[in-house]
């Protein structure tokens, strides 16, 4: 029988979890017509704006091939412009796109925030967020060496 380290146990309840907590937040976002990473994608835009096609497939959720599909349907769908600046996409929100984050945002981070809500005390978020941002810039530092 194979033993697992911790380290590897932790990994995959992290994976197991973001996977559920997707399948949530995609069921969730059904009754606003996008999907959890189309909001991921417009709430990095928003935040960044502008922000070229690169630098939002690495703070993204998305891969890199699934990043261009995206912004082409979310620019059919009138959420997103792109301007071409040589050879460098930028990417915006339109006015449009800025309507679907204010009439989604609030909803998902509240929905978001019940599940953490119901599964820890505050002292228990507190924790796992200080070990998930050392985790988090740990692998941003080794992407980025």
């Amino acid at each position: 029988m194979r033993k697992n380290t911790l380290g590897s146990l932790i990994w995959l309840r992290i994976a197991r979890f973001t996977h559920q907590s997707n399948l949530l937040s995609n069921d969730f976002l059904k009754q606003y017509g996008i999907t959890a990473a189309q909001f991921d994608v417009l709430n990095q835009i928003s935040t960044y704006q502008p922000i070229t096609q690169n630098q939002l497939a690495i703070k993204a959720t998305v891969s890199e091939g699934g990043i261009s599909r995206m912004l082409t349907r979310l620019e059919q769908e009138g959420y997103i412009q792109r301007k071409q600046d040589w050879k460098t996409k930028w990417i915006s929100l339109t006015s449009k796109g800025e309507d679907k984050m204010l009439e989604v945002f609030e909803h998902q981070l509240t929905f978001q925030t019940s599940i953490v809500n119901e599964s820890l005390t505050e002292e228990e978020q507190k924790t796992l967020y200080t070990l998930m941002t050392k985790l988090q810039k740990s692998t941003e530092n080794k992407i980025e060496n």
